[in-house]
């Protein structure tokens, strides 16, 4: 037990004669400054020094190596004791800034990350001065919120009834739209009974579908069992007769299915499920029709791409992200619901240090804490409404537009070079290909080692996955700083160290 206290060595506090009553404690100290014009410049300096790194990053490596040392940095005795803060920023720009994740760089290509903007990290500075918690009560943040799910119902789509909320990210969003599926289906008593009294349900996705799926299952206590993963067809998209038949199969087994799960924009690949026959399908079955599309859901403001999502608004439910396509700074998962009501019935519930109240800041008719898991919520709308007013979407559109014609550059590309190999069709935004010279099946070994030297080389940084088995260099376009320099330097990199590594074998 960790105990705050400065003895004397006599076991008294200073000060403390023996025998005599302990002194009333002081009210706690105020952690304002005590010089607000320092706090400010020093303030200034560190947001100057943050513009300075988001102007040049792409002149810095993408990605390197934090060394031993600079670790050992970060292993300290706790902090009892108050540290200057411009310490602690230049703590911060040795040891945390010139070993980030990435994802700001024009060369990062392997994982489905946004790039952030400079507008966003303001706003999220404003957000942390306000330190709001849209748990619920009656203030303008929970207003800004409202505001997205208006913009969002209205962009996508969904009628007046349909609702929705700020999450974590799309993996959140999954789970608590397959709570509220299960709702729908049991009734509000499964919250009560649980699921031990209910049947046994089933729901149904692609083979290519995000683990946060099933790991979503799995929470809501379903079990992973309980998930059918329905075979894709050469698009990479749910074969949509294959759900037909295990639908009917499962039903003639007593089974009770109760949600479809639509991809759009798989994480291998970016195929973009049918939509419009999942929605078909789902409602003759009355089951509810989730749509995950963290990747690509928003690309419905993008006059071009909104085509491949057709049916998307037929969807019950809708999870993605703001912090992928919509360049928001981490985190800012979203999940838009045809009905509120749906959300109400799933989450909310009575709790007397919540009394609501007709005024006062215990007024307010919209608790987000009634439509899903948490109390405790941060001000995430706050950077996306900066980011959507700020850039407007026809521009958010544009720069994913910008993305896909990089994709559809990079595969062109590799099908005409002799030692490279497309694994996958191209849809939107990601290029699964593989070193394969001279037409040779390609060698996971070599893979693997060219993505580990670009990484090193900190210029681009793909992922690595497996299609149909084969091992595949994976570029996935998201930051809106990427350029076809960004391409030209993965390909030289790709053929640079294969061309090497194959005489090693």
């Amino acid at each position: 037990m960790l105990v705050l206290r400065d003895h004397d060595h006599d076991g008294m506090m200073p000060g403390e004669a023996a025998g005599a009553q302990a002194p009333l404690p002081t009210p706690a100290a105020s952690l304002d400054p005590a010089d607000w014009a320092a706090l400010r410049a020093q303030g200034h300096r560190m947001l100057d020094d943050m513009f300075d790194h988001l102007e040049h990053v792409k002149e810095g490596p993408l990605w390197q190596e934090a060394p031993q040392a600079i670790r050992a940095t970060m292993r300290a005795p706790l902090p009892l004791d108050p540290s200057d803060l411009a310490d602690v920023h230049a703590h911060f720009k040795q040891a945390v800034l010139p070993f980030h994740g990435g994802n700001i760089h024009p060369g990062f290509m392997g994982w489905v990350q946004g790039g952030g903007t400079a507008v966003g990290m303001l706003a999220e500075m404003l957000a942390g001065g306000l330190n709001a918690n849209l748990g619920g009560r009656d203030h303008m943040p929970i207003e800004v919120e409202r505001q997205i799910v208006a913009w969002m119902r209205e962009g996508f789509c969904y009628p007046d009834s349909a609702d929705g909320l700020f999450l974590t990210g799309t993996s959140q969003a999954n789970f608590v739209a397959t709570i509220l599926a299960r709702t729908r289906c049991c009734g509000a008593s499964v919250r009560g009974g649980g699921i031990a009294e209910a049947p046994r349900l089933i729901a149904y996705a692609s083979r290519e579908v995000h683990g946060c799926v099933p790991r979503a299952m799995d929470m809501a206590g379903l079990g992973t069992d309980a998930l059918r993963l329905i075979p894709v067809n050469a698009l990479g998209q749910m074969e949509v007769e294959a759900l037909r038949c295990q639908i009917a199969q499962d039903k003639a087994a007593g089974l009770t299915p109760f949600m479809v799960v639509g991809t759009a924009g798989t994480v291998n690949t970016g195929a973009v499920d049918d939509l419009t026959a999942l929605a078909a399908i789902a409602h003759s079955e009355g089951l509810h029709f989730h749509v995950d599309g963290a990747l690509a859901a928003l690309a419905i403001f993008s006059e071009r791409l909104a085509p491949l999502l057709a049916g998307i608004e037929q969807s019950d439910s809708i999870a993605f992200d703001f912090h992928k396509w919509g360049s928001v700074p981490y985190d800012a998962g979203f999940l838009l619901v045809r009905d509120g009501a749906w959300q109400r019935a799933a989450f909310a519930s009575q709790a007397a240090y919540l009394t609501r109240a007709p005024s006062g800041l215990a007024g307010g008719e919209w608790w987000p804490c009634d439509m899903g898991p948490d109390l405790s919520r941060g001000f995430r709308a706050l950077k996306t409404w900066f980011t959507l007013k700020t850039y407007g979407l026809k521009a958010l559109g544009r720069a994913m537009e910008a993305n896909c014609d990089l994709a559809s550059d990079l595969a062109r590309r590799v099908t005409a070079h002799p030692d490279l190999e497309l694994l996958a069709p191209v849809a939107l935004n990601i290029v699964c290909f593989t070193y394969a010279p001279r037409g040779q099946a390609g060698n996971r070994d070599i893979n693997r080692r060219i993505v580990e030297d670009l990484h090193a080389q900190g210029k681009v940084a793909p992922s690595l996955t497996l299609i149909d088995g084969k091992p595949a260099i994976r570029a996935a376009f998201v930051n809106h700083r990427s350029t076809l320099s960004d391409v030209d330097l993965l390909i030289e990199g790709v053929l640079a160290f294969g061309a090497r590594a194959i005489h090693t074998l």
